[in-house]
């Protein structure tokens, strides 16, 4: 489903990413791991295109997307949750899932579409606090607004960076399991950058970890311990 190869970015002269190759078949559940400023946001913005690339090639669905926009990925079905959630504070709950529906390729991308009734049973919290302005929520309730609004449009791949980050542990675990529900029910593929390795074993089909704008290993959760990506990781 999406493939990324031999890709490079930069920050003005300052190298970020070098030569990362990367791949995600449809439905499949995966996880980068790495220490705080290896590149793993960076990566993810040049996935979905805010990002340019300066060497290499993304390939979504069979599509050279390297050069698009990041609004048509969007449309092609590639939803993105930034690190910070990203919401519209001023906006109500239900304002800032309407946004969400612009991305949709089969609507037209009016913002004008209902809201799919899956969004309101993955997310039942949402529902309650509807005509709140986002930016009373709390934390938690802020993440799951942030990952509604990019499931509003139907995406093929969701991507999320630190969706746990700041958030308490009970909610946490209500993200896992949605998460997991939206890989196993919805069929929809998730690359998540994520810090804690119990998370990221929990929902992951692969790991890829990050060092130093490179990926230096990979490999499946269920065949590898934790432990054995820890020295990549630890400070």
């Amino acid at each position: 489903m999406l493939k990324i190869e031999g890709v490079s970015a930069s920050y003005g002269k300052s190298p970020v990413l070098d030569s990362i190759n990367m791949s995600i078949g449809p439905g499949e559940s995966v996880t980068l791991l790495g220490r705080n400023g290896v590149g793993k946001s960076t990566l993810l913005r040049t996935i979905v295109g805010l990002h340019p690339v300066s060497q290499g090639s993304i390939t979504f669905l069979g599509k050279d997307v390297t050069q698009s926009p990041s609004y048509l990925r969007a449309r092609k079905g590639i939803g993105y949750v930034p690190q910070g959630r990203g919401i519209f504070p001023h906006l109500t709950v239900e304002e800032n899932l309407r946004l969400g529906t612009a991305a949709s390729e089969k609507k037209g991308g009016s913002g004008k579409e209902d809201i799919p009734n899956h969004i309101f049973e993955l997310f039942p919290v949402l529902r309650r606090v509807s005509q709140r302005k986002g930016g009373v929520l709390s934390g938690g309730e802020q993440q799951q607004l942030a990952i509604a609004r990019a499931m509003v449009s139907k995406p093929k791949l969701l991507i999320l960076d630190e969706p746990t980050e700041g958030i308490q542990p009970s909610i946490v675990q209500q993200i896992e399991e949605t998460l997991i529900e939206v890989r196993t029910q919805l069929k929809i593929g998730i690359l998540l950058v994520e810090q804690y390795l119990d998370f990221a074993w929990s929902i992951g089909d692969k790991f890829y970890v990050m060092r130093r704008g490179q990926i230096v290993a990979t490999g499946n959760p269920r065949e590898a311990d934790p432990s054995s990506v820890h020295h990549l990781l630890s400070v």
